[in-house]
């Protein structure tokens, strides 16, 4: 019985070793990709939220009140479910602006009035329409996803952002970090290419890029479904492409909120 008791804690003392160690070596990524997604039209979403899951990574999602294949717009009610899901599962949560508002240019710097840029909403009250806006008015536009995130995620946006298209300007950067929020572009090389026509550049081609292109510390952009491509790139290219680079000792990870950490393009 001794003997038997003796056996038992061994073995217990060295799975909770092992085990430790195993979790400790989770935590530590050295070779770090960071995966984003843009919303876009949500063709894909379950499935990309469904290879993440297998496949155990966290991934940083950017969000806009977008048009889906499905005819409601990606912050609807009818969505609610599927960012309730991401939440428990422990990703990040940018905004996107909310229209998906495309920067244009900076207006002329006027001493008797803000500092303005020029931006283009692609939906919304005012889609398609070139429009002037303040620093406040920036800061709205942005903070609008968080406050509806918080209605149907139940937890606000992480203080990040991306711009529509990553068109920016210094000015627009430094005037969303004055409401705190710091934009996230990506590396050169984490442009996965799925909004490129799938005729001139097949799955295939775009998987073989990614494998060998992109680097440890790199930044990834793809969306959760896109108008532009008739071959869906997920999950043709999503999972063989985490595959590859796990046996290439590359690991996952959200993206650390202190801006020395990454590199965004």
């Amino acid at each position: 019985m001794r003997f038997s008791i003796k056996i038992f804690l061994c073995l217990s003392f060295a799975l909770t070793f092992f085990l430790g160690v195993s979790l400790a070596q989770a935590k530590t990524c050295q070779k770090p990709i960071y995966l984003t997604f843009d919303t876009g039209n949500m063709a894909v979403a379950e499935t990309v939220a469904a290879i993440l899951k297998r496949q155990q990574i966290k991934a940083t999602f950017f969000l806009a009140n977008e048009k889906t294949f499905r005819g409601d717009y990606s912050l609807d009610d009818s969505w609610k479910s599927f960012w309730q899901e991401r939440v428990k599962e422990g990703h990040q949560f940018g905004s996107h602006t909310y229209d998906h508002v495309y920067f244009v240019k900076d207006l002329p710097a006027n001493a008797s009035s803000d500092t303005r840029v020029q931006m283009k909403p692609e939906f919304g009250a005012s889609a398609n329409q070139v429009k002037s806006m303040s620093s406040a008015e920036v800061c709205a536009e942005i903070n609008r996803v968080n406050t509806r995130f918080q209605e149907l995620g139940n937890r606000p946006l992480d203080p990040i952002w991306r711009a529509a298209g990553g068109k920016t300007s210094p000015r627009l950067i430094a005037m969303a970090e004055q409401c705190g929020y710091r934009h996230i572009g990506w590396a050169p090389a984490g442009f996965l290419g799925d909004e490129l026509s799938s005729e001139k550049f097949p799955n295939q081609a775009l998987l073989e890029k990614a494998l060998h292109s992109v680097k440890p510390g790199d930044i990834t952009m793809a969306h959760l479904g896109i108008w532009s491509r008739k071959d869906a790139w997920a999950p043709a290219v999503l999972e063989p492409l985490i595959e590859g680079w796990k046996r290439k000792g590359y690991c996952f990870d959200v993206l650390p909120l202190s801006p020395e950490k990454a590199r965004p393009a």
